[in-house]
């Protein structure tokens, strides 16, 4: 513990005896001094904490010498007690209170009284210490704090940079790959190539997956995670599921069953996307850890009022099962029933982990039921609004049906050869008039020398990218030219690159690996003449 330094000014000794004797304590340490100017000295060499200071003193009284402590930053917190034998007289009292005094005390001293008055101040002393020490603490923790903060920001914000380039660098080429195998699909084949092509396909959507798996995550992490909910059609959204997976049941000889209750509505208010990702992530882990015997899909209704019904999706196997003390584990990120179960398997154990989250954000919840060997059963139970008299949506677009257009032109801008080789094949196929450059820079020449009815601009470009392409033909171009739409190819599916892209100046924004569909319908939107 610090020593509190008191120091006694007085002109005669014999004081300074009585008062060294009289204040002696633990922890305290005295230091006297018979001179004024010693004592200005000794307060500039030392940290002293409390001084009682004789008034009436040769050469510089101490009135004068506290005003001189009191005008110095170092000395001016000392707390000053006077000691005099003049006249009490309140205007002296008055004048030391005055010049930063926090006490007056008479001679002779009462030994009583100014052994308790010093005591007060030693404790008023140790209490603005412990107060400066707890707020040096204090802003210590805050400064550590805000440098964690910081730390961490720019942490989340390497993620983010990281997990938009991931995405750009593997599903840029992964968009090739689906186009590619698009065409081949197309293409005359014999019996093998056909099922090589189908085992390509297949790979594909599973790398797809396990991206979409890892970018869902982050989202949700980092509460970006949005249910946009609309009509959805329960028997549509169950059939799309299940018969995406059927090959899937079929390579292992699973039955693979679908029930839905009677009360079941028709339509509900639902995140179709998002019902179908959790309804596709219980079924194909299912179908994963399910050697032999059945999967099977029950969807329940309970808890109906005039405009709601409580829904079970229960997805059941007769797999290999969950320990019981494995079954809350399962949900974790990363995490999976057993150590050997990603070696032998596969898989990220982010599915569950997504399904729970995606449920939570829907208002609904997730259990599972299992024994070890005997199989499992997940139920996803929620709340939805029913839709009493829907408009049922048109016949889903068969990718076989895509007509052709007339006299359309396409400017390209993307810089991966495979990408140019397959939307160039497939935008000829509908007979667009395609040209094609891999940056954005010869994108601003070529919209100066022809007229384009659209631009599908890739986002990440050497030279210039799309953004930067696109602001300079919003900001700079001739009218006809900055009126073309824009369309951004995107292989990020961060909410911070689409927004970026829209702030750029884009008219919308295609994912890749994008769906031909939805191409399609990209040029019937934006590159039709009128």
């Amino acid at each position: 513990m610090d020593l509190i330094k008191l120091l006694i000014v007085d002109d005669k000794l014999e004081n300074i005896i009585a008062l060294e004797a009289l204040l002696a304590r633990d922890g305290v340490e005295l230091i006297t001094t018979t001179s004024p100017n010693e004592a200005l000295r000794i307060c500039w060499d030392n940290d002293i904490a409390i001084a009682l200071i004789d008034v009436q003193m040769p050469g510089m009284n101490g009135f004068e010498l506290v005003e001189i402590l009191k005008s110095n930053s170092r000395t001016q917190e000392m707390l000053v007690i006077f000691v005099t034998a003049i006249s009490m007289e309140s205007k002296y009292v008055v004048k030391g209170l005055s010049v930063g005094a926090v006490d007056y005390l008479y001679k002779p001293l009462d030994p009583h009284i100014t052994s308790a008055k010093v005591d007060v101040f030693i404790q008023l002393v140790k209490n603005q210490r412990e107060i400066r020490r707890k707020n040096a603490e204090l802003e210590r923790y805050q400064n550590e704090l805000i440098q964690a903060k910081d730390q961490a920001l720019q942490g989340k914000q390497s993620k983010e940079a990281f997990l938009a380039n991931m995405s750009h660098e593997i599903r840029t080429p992964l968009h090739g790959i689906v186009g590619l195998i698009h065409l081949l699909e197309n293409a005359p084949l014999d019996e093998e190539s056909r099922k090589m092509v189908e085992l390509l396909k297949v790979s594909s959507e599973s790398l797809l997956g396990v991206i979409n798996d890892i970018l869902d995550f982050s989202k949700i992490e980092a509460g970006k995670f949005k249910i946009v909910r609309g009509e959805t059609e329960l028997a549509k959204v169950v059939q799309s599921v299940t018969g995406l997976l059927k090959s899937k049941a079929d390579e292992k000889d699973l039955k693979l069953d679908v029930f839905v209750d009677d009360g079941v509505p028709e339509y509900v208010i639902a995140d179709s996307l998002r019902l179908n990702q959790i309804l596709l992530n219980l079924l194909s882990n299912a179908i994963k850890f399910t050697p032999k015997g059945a999967v099977s899909l029950t969807v329940k209704a309970s808890d109906r009022s005039n405009d709601a019904v409580v829904l079970q999706f229960i997805v059941q196997d007769t797999g290999i099962g969950i320990p019981v003390n494995k079954l809350d584990k399962i949900f974790e990120i990363f995490e999976q029933a057993n150590e050997n179960t990603d070696r032998k398997y596969g898989g990220t154990g982010l599915g569950l982990s997504i399904v729970k989250n995606l449920a939570a954000l829907m208002g609904g919840e997730v259990s599972v039921e299992s024994e070890e060997n005997r199989g499992s059963k997940f139920i996803f139970s929620n709340r939805f609004k029913m839709v009493k008299e829907a408009e049922r949506p048109g016949t889903k677009t068969n990718k076989a049906s895509l007509k052709p257009f007339d006299n359309v032109s396409v400017l390209v801008a993307e810089d991966n050869t495979v990408s140019q080789f397959m939307i160039k094949k497939i935008l000829s196929q509908w007979n667009v008039t395609v040209e094609i450059v891999d940056n954005g820079e010869k994108v601003l020449e070529k919209v100066r020398e022809h007229q384009y009815d659209l631009i599908l601009m890739d986002t990440y470009m050497p030279v210039m990218g799309g953004f930067e392409a696109t602001r300079r033909i919003r900001a700079e171009a001739e009218e006809e030219i900055r009126k073309i739409p824009i369309v951004s190819l995107s292989a990020s599916v961060l909410e911070d690159v689409k927004q970026e892209a829209i702030n750029a100046g884009v008219d919308d924004v295609l994912g890749k690996p994008f769906d031909l569909v939805a191409l399609h319908r990209t040029i019937e939107k934006y590159g039709l003449k009128s």
